[in-house]
């Protein structure tokens, strides 16, 4: 019987370590990278650009009025009195609405898509939530004032009747009639985030393995206890993002707040989500057109306020996300 030679372990070591070595296609690789970097810190310097161009000219606002500028509510333009406090409340609440009434919804339609509905019904459903991401904030807003605003009139009086000697429920339900208000806002804005939201969690949804889904529930494990048991805590970091990113898109958002919001002159600080209020991206496209002066600068330094804030919860999101992932994978 004849031996086998085999090749040595080392026969191929000199051709990789030529390969590596080799030179040819470098060019196209160095020529890729430098176009990522590029691209990379182009966006870096667009974005200090937008920052330093209109911090320039809100700095007249910031350093007339001083710290009333951010923390009064007293908002008079004709008097030269401007104190942001109130826009930045009203866009608090309907973003917090918002995001209230939209994850719920988001993440039962993707978790339906993902675990329950059938391989030919959760196409349709990924179409729908796709294009309804698509469509523009004006249509949302004009289907709100159109459609929802004389239901909503009606539906608001009536549910201020009904808790009206309710302590606590009668100074959050007040007595709202125009249809046009806090809430009116805030559910507009659900339904536009709901698409994006679901989108994302489907997406996360997806991600994770099916060998940990199935050893659930041949383990004996209920389809409803597999989901809370294993899809939702690998899912943590990504829905967290996902809210995230729908929470920026409703504090952004201006066409269809500045036709659901009520436009209030002067807004307060107020726990009635059936009032009028404004917020800061629909109080910058209803004035600035006609402001100048201190009033241009005072609205420009809402975009630059509502900018900054949009930064720090997206930086905060991603050391959540951060911070969800290291937990998932048993890391300190």
């Amino acid at each position: 019987m004849s031996a086998v030679n085999l090749p040595h372990p080392d026969a191929a070591a000199p051709s990789v370590a030529t390969a590596l070595a080799s030179s040819k296609g470098a060019g196209p690789d160095k020529a890729f990278r430098w176009l990522a970097v590029s691209a990379g810190v182009l966006v870096l310097v667009i974005l200090a650009l937008i920052t330093y161009s209109t911090t320039q000219k809100a700095w007249p606002a910031f350093t007339k009025y001083g710290t009333d500028y951010f923390f009064s509510t007293d908002w008079r333009p004709n008097q030269q009195r401007f104190g942001i406090l109130g826009f930045a409340w009203g866009t608090a609440v309907i973003s917090f609405i918002g995001v209230l009434l939209a994850v719920p919804t988001s993440i039962g339609i993707a978790l339906f898509a993902t675990e329950v509905a059938p391989r030919r019904l959760r196409s349709t459903i990924t179409t729908v939530m796709d294009l309804l991401a698509a469509v523009p904030s004006v249509v949302f807003g004009l289907v709100g004032f159109y459609v929802l605003k004389a239901p909503l009139q009606d539906l608001y009086r009536s549910l201020a009747d009904a808790v009206a000697d309710v302590p606590v429920l009668n100074s959050i339900f007040g007595q709202g009639s125009a249809g046009t208000s806090l809430l009116t806002a805030g559910i507009v804005l659900a339904i536009m985030i709901t698409p994006i939201i679901t989108s994302v969690s489907r997406e996360v949804f997806d991600t994770v393995p099916r060998n940990d889904k199935e050893g659930a529930l041949a383990l004996g494990a209920t389809r409803s206890e597999m989901i809370t048991g294993v899809v939702i805590p690998h899912s943590l970091g990504g829905l967290t993002g996902a809210v995230m990113l729908g929470l920026g898109r409703a504090m952004g958002e201006t066409i269809a707040v500045t036709l659901l919001i009520g436009a209030s002159s002067r807004p307060q600080i107020t726990f009635d989500i059936l009032a009028a209020s404004d917020a800061m991206p629909s109080a910058i496209a209803r004035k600035l057109p006609e402001a100048s002066g201190d009033f241009q600068a005072a609205l420009i330094g809402l975009g630059v306020t509502l900018f900054l804030i949009t930064m720090i919860i997206n930086i905060s999101s991603r050391r959540i996300v951060a911070v969800m992932d290291r937990r998932m994978k048993g890391t300190s």
